[in-house]
């Protein structure tokens, strides 16, 4: 339905833009967003809104997407490619956050894998 909707939206919005000198003097997608939200007309053409706004997020959530591949690549070598989703999933995660785990401490973490069953070597 929205897609139906769109062309005649887009026609009105236009219309309407071309009618608002506060419109002429914009640099960029993220400045037109901004004033569509300032106006209040944000409301009255949500499906433009939309498109704005997921045209700003594409190129960040794109990054993220190949960074995340890129870390895959990395954590999974020939030597680990049969590990789970599961382990593949924390592994990833560790990883790609590597920032915020290089202020944990080991061992904790090791002394808590330790105490979950009995090992045959020390840890």
């Amino acid at each position: 339905m929205d897609l139906m909707n769109l062309p005649i939206q887009l026609d009105n919005y236009i219309h309407d833009m071309k009618m608002h000198s506060e419109f002429s003097s914009l640099r960029g997608i993220g400045d037109l967003a901004k004033e569509l939200v300032k106006t209040g007309r944000f409301a009255s053409y949500m499906l433009v809104y939309k498109l704005l706004t997921l045209t700003l997020v594409l190129p960040v959530a794109t990054a993220s997407v190949e960074r995340a591949f890129s870390a895959m690549k990395i954590v999974k070598t020939q030597l680990r490619n049969k590990m789970g989703d599961q382990w593949l999933s924390d592994s990833m995660l560790v990883y790609i956050e590597r920032d915020v785990f290089a202020f944990i401490d080991n061992e904790p973490i090791m002394r808590r894998f330790h105490d979950m069953k009995p090992r045959r070597q020390q840890l």
